[in-house]
């Protein structure tokens, strides 16, 4: 897909930046929808278990649509499908605030995590393109900051906002937000030509190399540990830490920052090696989620730590960019796959520090949970090494080796 010849005076950085607004909009709403649980619960007239299956509902969408949607939008203009993918989002958040029941809300929120993975591989692929070969890391960590910057401003403002003026408002901010991203995307983004001779289902041949399945293995497997801290921080917080209800929101605002800053200096080394990085991640993530365990019973320990893990979640940029360069006619699904695979490790890592949790061995179980998921990942990992290292070596005239990002 090439860009539309005319020249442009809109500063690349612009451009992300209304990429990166998307990116907030859904990282309000994914993690904002957890902590304004209790409120629509009450709203709805259901119990909070049964109001849980709203988020459920949320990344199943995400996993049917990262892909479907990536397939049907192959022959379309990026920024056009940017567009409509934004404007979908709106809409889904906008039903969700004006959902008359609790059947209605679990429509629209399936609905509102339709956009969410082909949102995010796409905005990546335009992203990627307007910079230097050897920038395209840091130009997905540009798009993917606007999800970070929303666990530490958008989700305490939205719920602050549903606190103030009801639940409804959380939901109604983001459609506002997404709105206004649909119209920053349709100002600033670039006009590409969109390839028409290309089949949707050409994308699908992306699935047949195995490099791609366990590059998407690594991040549901790998990020499952960050997802099992995050989700019972709160209570270990409370009932290990013994930190006052108000710290609470302080330090899930210190594990913010943590994504985000690891979203702008991963990048810089994942561009000179891309691999290793990943790598290095993984060990670091394994290291950091052991040491949550032994940090809990303070403070400023256990802040520290929380801060270290969030560093590791510069893993989906990394692993973005590595299902970009190995993609090739697909490279739209493979980038939005990421995304399903993310949602997979939100489940299994909450689920699988549950299942320690209720057996009894503690809040704290969490971390050495989420350190064995990490280890797995880096399993994965390794195979994914051996196997480009096979691939290159088979790929050039007599055995000659290569160099392997």
């Amino acid at each position: 897909m090439s860009l539309g010849s005319a020249p442009r005076a809109i500063p690349v950085g612009l451009v992300h930046l209304a990429l990166a607004m998307g990116g907030f909009a859904i990282g309000t709403t994914e993690y904002a929808t957890m902590s304004l649980l209790p409120s629509f619960s009450a709203g709805l007239h259901v119990d909070e278990p049964t109001a849980g299956h709203v988020i459920s509902a949320y990344a199943l969408g995400v996993v049917v649509g990262a892909p479907a949607l990536a397939v049907i939008a192959s022959r379309f203009s990026r920024r056009t499908v940017l567009i409509a993918l934004m404007l979908l989002f709106a809409v889904g958040n906008g039903l969700s605030a004006l959902a008359p029941d609790y059947s209605a809300m679990l429509v629209f929120r399936f609905v509102s995590g339709l956009p969410h993975g082909a949102y995010f591989g796409i905005a990546s692929l335009v992203a990627a393109s307007l910079v230097p070969h050897g920038q395209r890391t840091q130009a997905v960590a540009r798009v993917m900051l606007g999800l970070t910057v929303a666990t530490i401003v958008g989700v305490p403002f939205a719920n602050a906002l549903g606190q103030m003026l009801g639940w409804r408002w959380g939901f109604g901010i983001v459609a506002i937000i997404a709105a206004a991203t649909a119209a920053a995307i349709a100002l600033v983004a670039p006009h590409d030509v969109p390839d028409r001779t290309s089949h949707p289902l050409a994308e699908l041949r992306v699935l047949r190399d195995r490099r791609i399945w366990l590059t998407l293995a690594i991040g549901a497997i790998g990020y499952g540990g960050l997802f099992a801290v995050y989700t019972y921080l709160a209570s270990t917080l409370l009932d290990v830490t013994h930190v006052s209800k108000a710290t609470v929101p302080a330090v899930l605002a210190v594990f913010g920052i943590g994504m985000t800053l690891g979203n702008v200096i991963v990048p810089r080394f994942a561009d000179r090696a891309l691999m290793p990085t990943a790598g290095a991640l993984l060990v670091w993530s394994a290291v950091m989620l052991s040491l949550y365990s032994l940090a809990a019973g303070s403070l400023w320990t256990i802040t520290l730590a929380v801060f270290a893990i969030g560093l590791g979640g510069g893993l989906g940029t990394v692993l973005q960019t590595r299902l970009m360069d190995l993609a090739k006619e697909g490279q739209g699904l493979a980038a939005a796959l990421n995304h399903s695979a993310f949602n997979f490790a939100n489940a299994l890592g909450p689920w699988a520090g549950g299942l320690a949790i209720t057996a009894g061995f503690g809040w704290t179980a969490s971390g050495w949970v989420g350190s064995l998921l990490a280890l797995g990942g880096l399993a994965i990992w390794s195979v994914a090494w051996g196997s480009d290292r096979k691939t290159a070596v088979h790929e050039q005239p007599n055995g000659a080796s290569v160099s392997i990002r």
